[in-house]
């Protein structure tokens, strides 16, 4: 499985960043709305660590649903989704594939979302750089692992393409609430006394949510739901 996912991984990235798909749209929104956000503070004064962390989060998540959408739309434009469902590759491997190539582009756009938010929100990492990238690989690593489960769910009808942002972010909301806390700390230079807890539950909702999505894709995407 390790093998053939890596393998479609890398065919969605060459496909993504070649095509300018995905990537390009999740990068231009985030950076939108990021420069939407710094317009509501008044002259001199700073956004609140607080809120730009909530605002890099948001734009993050916007990105993943781009990300995925893009990712699975690409089968399906062509109807090579098909070709998947009838081949030898294990259904697993195109989540694990799907997963890691969402990863890759969501973490591309980040790191273009951290100096907007520094830049356009004036904001200054005061913190330890290590609980920021902890934090976000964490979070990313559960954002992926639904984002590849329900962006399979979100496809193969038009009617159901919005699927993937009306379920997706409420899902999210334990996952995006402990990033929020533990960048505001990295923002602010202000350790946090619940760190360790806010982490935990970053990473038990994404244990979770790959847990689910090994067990749930192979239905979703055979279209056996």
């Amino acid at each position: 499985m390790l093998k053939r996912g890596l393998t479609i991984a890398a065919k969605d990235l060459r496909l993504s960043i070649g095509g300018g798909q995905g990537l390009t749209q999740a990068v231009l929104l985030g950076l939108l709305l990021i420069f939407v956000f710094s317009l509501s503070r008044p002259a001199g004064q700073l956004v609140e660590p607080q809120a730009a962390s909530a605002i890099f989060w948001l734009a993050s998540s916007f990105g993943l649903v781009l990300v995925f959408n893009t990712l699975f739309s690409m089968e399906e434009s062509n109807e090579a989704r098909l070709g998947l469902l009838s081949s030898p590759v294990p259904l697993h491997a195109v989540w694990f594939g799907k997963g890691l190539a969402g990863f890759g582009l969501l973490l591309c756009s980040q790191l273009v979302f951290l100096p907007a938010t520094i830049v356009f929100l004036g904001q200054d990492m005061k913190g330890s750089f290590a609980v920021f990238a902890v934090t976000l690989l964490a979070a990313d690593w559960g954002l992926v692992s639904l984002g590849a489960l329900l962006g399979a769910m979100s496809q193969g009808q038009a009617a159901r393409e919005s699927l993937l942002s009306v379920i997706l972010f409420p899902l999210l909301l334990p996952i995006l609430l402990g990033a929020i806390q533990l960048m505001t700390s990295v923002f602010s230079g202000v350790n946090l006394m619940d760190e360790s807890s806010w982490m935990g539950i970053i990473v038990a909702a994404s244990a979770l949510f790959s847990g689910a999505g090994l067990i749930l894709f192979p239905f979703v995407y055979s279209g056996e739901q």
